[in-house]
């Protein structure tokens, strides 16, 4: 497998140290040091291959880590945060990421004979080991960058070929149940793309509940083994994340921030903010604009 991940990292040497576009739909590559705050986010779901380095990823109170042996799979949005490092001979931090689309997905399963529902607690993430036939997949998507004019006819085809590799290995289910209509986890992203959409509104669980067709008691047992997050963690973590980039932006102060993402106490707003991001929402503005420099 080495000789495949050395053909990634030269297709990909030329990424930036933040999100760099392929060309390619939903394919993204990202080299080098990446500014602590964005690495603090809510991200797409999302396969994510590690070509060189390692990263590790922190959804609520579980953190995984991966490296060129193993890839990451998230299914669902989540609000998580990463580091990432460089290799042990210090050459930069190099990843290249497939964004998940339910339709592309759901279009795969109708030809992928069906296979067996592992029985365990369901799960928006996960890290496997990576195989020969994932990478020869991704090479083969990566060399259309040399060839632009071949990617409205390729690509589709290479990124069903990613997604089959995905499906045939230990998280395929995971692909699988965001796609089936009425699966624990679709139901339990319905819900969460309603958080995220009026993340400002207060949560009332009994309707979240009956969205997702459950009990209460249910429904917080399932999302919270679905995000590593309750709902109200969830919607906290999503508020800090969009006061953040207002903060950032510079177009709110703390206390417009804190009303404008829905609390009520710029006080609370502020103990809560230095709890996650390490500092006071003033004093973490000015530390991110300052790496920004």
């Amino acid at each position: 497998m080495e000789d495949q991940l050395n053909e990634l990292r030269r297709l990909a040497a030329h990424a930036e140290n933040r999100r760099t576009e392929t060309g390619i739909p939903r394919v993204a590559m990202v080299q080098g040091a990446i500014p602590e705050h964005e690495l603090a986010a809510v991200y797409d779901p999302m396969v994510n291959l590690i070509l060189q380095g390692s990263k590790s990823m922190t959804v609520g109170g579980q953190t995984l880590h991966y490296d060129p042996a193993t890839y990451f799979v998230m299914s669902i949005d989540l609000p998580a945060a990463g580091v990432v490092r460089s290799s042990p001979s210090g050459a930069p931090y190099l990843a290249v990421s497939l964004t998940l689309t339910q339709p592309i997905i759901a279009a795969l399963l109708a030809d992928v004979p069906r296979t067996a529902r592992r029985e365990e607690q369901p799960t928006a993430f996960s890290v496997a080991a990576v195989t020969p036939q994932l990478l020869d997949a991704w090479v083969r998507m990566l060399r259309l960058m040399q060839t632009p004019s071949d990617i409205p006819a390729l690509a589709p085809a290479f990124e069903r070929e990613i997604l089959y590799r995905v499906l045939q290995g230990p998280m395929g289910w995971m692909l699988r149940d965001i796609a089936t209509p009425d699966s624990s986890l679709e139901r339990i992203n319905r819900v969460v793309q309603r958080i995220r959409e009026d993340f400002a509104q207060p949560l009332r669980m009994e309707e979240l509940a009956g969205e997702a067709s459950m009990s209460v008691s249910a429904f917080h047992r399932h999302f919270k083994a679905v995000t590593a997050l309750s709902p109200l963690q969830y919607q906290k973590q999503i508020r800090l994340l969009r006061a953040r980039a207002l903060l950032l932006a510079m177009s709110h102060n703390v206390t417009t921030a804190a009303y404008a993402v829905g609390y009520e106490s710029s006080t609370q707003f502020s103990r809560e903010y230095a709890r996650a991001f390490g500092l006071p929402p003033a004093k973490d503005a000015v530390r991110m604009a300052t790496a920004l420099r």
